[in-house]
This record gives C-alpha cells, sequence and structure tokens, in this order.
C-alpha cells in the first residue's frame, strides 16, 4: 500500500519538516508544479525519487505569470487528483500554499530576469518570467532543495531559471528532464484538456513541424526557409496563428539564421483555436 504524502500550506511548518530532514542528513528534491498533474509530471517526480532522498512537489498556481487576458482563472484545477497521483508514487511531502501564503499583504519584490527571458515566450508575453522567476526563488528559499526538477517542454523556462540560480549564487542545481509525449508525438500538457477533438487531431503535426525543422537544419539546409515552410503547414494544417518558430543557441536562446556547430534548439508557440501550444526539439 503506497503512503500517503504529507500535505503543508504554510511556511512555518514547511520549513520544521525541512529542519528535519536536514537533522538526518537527507538530500532533498523539489518538483515545481502547477497542479492539475499528467504522466510527465509524474515522471518528474519519479526523476526526483531517484537523485534525491526526499521529495517535494509544490502545486501552486501562480496568478503573478499570468495577464490579466491569460487563462488564470479558468486553469485546470484538481488538488484531489493531483494528491492521488502523487500519493501512487510516495511523494514525501505536497507544499500546497494559498495565494495568501506565497503573496501576503504587502508584497512588493519581484525577480527581473535578465536576456534569455525577453525574446520568444518574453516578446508575446512580457509578464510572464518575472513572475515565474519571482515565485521559483521563493519556492527555492522555501523548500531549500538541493536540486529541482524541471521538463524541458518549458524549455525557455528552464534556461531563464538556470541564469537566475547563477547570478544570484542559489546554492542548488536544476535538472533538465526529456518531454514525455503521447504516442502521436504531442507534448503533454495541462493545457491538452482545452483542446476539442478534432483539435486534438491535428495538435500532433506542431510536433511533426519542428522536427522537420530540426531534421533540415541539421542536414545543413536553409534555416530561413525551413521555418518559413513549417510556419505555412501549421496553418495548412489547421493552426489559427504561430506567434513564434525559431532556431536558437541552447544555452543562450539568441536566434540562428546561419550554420553554426553550436548546440541549437528548435522553439514554437502557435494558436490552435482558443489554445496555445508551446513545444521544442533539439537539433
Amino acid at each position: 500500500m503506497s503512503k500517503s504524502a504529507k500535505i503543508i500550506r504554510s511556511v512555518k511548518d514547511l520549513r520544521k519538516q525541512i529542519a528535519k530532514w536536514r537533522a538526518s542528513e537527507k538530500s532533498i528534491a523539489l518538483v515545481p508544479t502547477m497542479g492539475a498533474l499528467h504522466d510527465g509530471h509524474i515522471s518528474l517526480v519519479k526523476l526526483a525519487k531517484k537523485k534525491a532522498d526526499r521529495v517535494v512537489v509544490s502545486i501552486f498556481v501562480n496568478p503573478s505569470q499570468f495577464a490579466p487576458t491569460e487563462d488564470l482563472s479558468r486553469y485546470p484545477r484538481d488538488e484531489t487528483g493531483d494528491l492521488n497521483r502523487l500519493n501512487a508514487v510516495e511523494t514525501d511531502l505536497v507544499w500546497a500554499p494559498d495565494v495568501s501564503e506565497m503573496y501576503p499583504d504587502g508584497f512588493s519584490t519581484r525577480v527581473t530576469p535578465g536576456t534569455t527571458s525577453q525574446n520568444l515566450e518574453g516578446e508575446f508575453r512580457p509578464h510572464h518570467f518575472g513572475g515565474v522567476a519571482t515565485v521559483c526563488c521563493k519556492l527555492f528559499s522555501q523548500v531549500t532543495p538541493d536540486m529541482a526538477i524541471f521538463g524541458e517542454k518549458d524549455y525557455q523556462q528552464l534556461v531563464v531559471l538556470r541564469q537566475m540560480v547563477c547570478d544570484l549564487n542559489l546554492p542548488l542545481t536544476l535538472v533538465g528532464a526529456p518531454t514525455r509525449r503521447e504516442k502521436d508525438g504531442l507534448a503533454l500538457s495541462s493545457r491538452n484538456t482545452y483542446l476539442s477533438v478534432q483539435e486534438r487531431d491535428i495538435a500532433p503535426s506542431l510536433y511533426a513541424a519542428i522536427s522537420d525543422v530540426a531534421d533540415k537544419v541539421s542536414e545543413g539546409a536553409d534555416i530561413s526557409a525551413s521555418i518559413a515552410a513549417a510556419k505555412q503547414k501549421l496553418i495548412s494544417n489547421g493552426f489559427t496563428k504561430v506567434d513564434y518558430l525559431e532556431v536558437c543557441d541552447a544555452d543562450t536562446l539568441v536566434p540562428i539564421v546561419t550554420p553554426t556547430d553550436r548546440p541549437l534548439r528548435v522553439l514554437v508557440a502557435a494558436w490552435l483555436g482558443k489554445t496555445r501550444l508551446i513545444d521544442n526539439v533539439a537539433v
């Protein structure tokens, strides 16, 4: 029978538990989430269990990373289902504060991320990474983990947070885990629940498009032409708008237009009806 995860909702109680683990010289891994957990999240928890003695999963829908026009109010929430999933993999602790605990009255400090946050998602959601960096900095301070595990589906987020951890000398390691996908290639995402049946049939062409770009670029094809063809194919397949589709340096996220020996990443954000999907692949 699997054990039930301990649920903590106050920083005071969280720090008491962390102190007990530290006194016993236990290593700690954090898996930050916004809930609505799927198999991709659970794969991160399983990886964390392999790498540390104790695993903390945070569940917090962070309002500071949503613009007023975005989907904060309708973002999927299912704490009971999340806890059942986490209990099944014997998670040690669930850190589930409410908004007033994370952002109490008078809260006024924000982390401003640097250059890696300014293009791609940063261009279309200029508020987003400030909210992500701020909440993750708080989570790292609250949990004081040895490591934090993030999925590579949100690749730019991982790059931005690695830069923050480096710049602020935060005493933890960030671990990136490969994107988990459905059998047809669609990246697992809590927002996939927004898709209609017809849209769900179209959605895997996003991964197919960027995989094609990655293959062509690795073979020496013209980068701009490969990107243009992929964008047109997405529109032809039924996507309503492509916010961006870029080949970027994998470390700096600077867009690349000419061949290079540097590691590269293809990143995309596109709209399918009212749902915005993101994905990326390595070249």
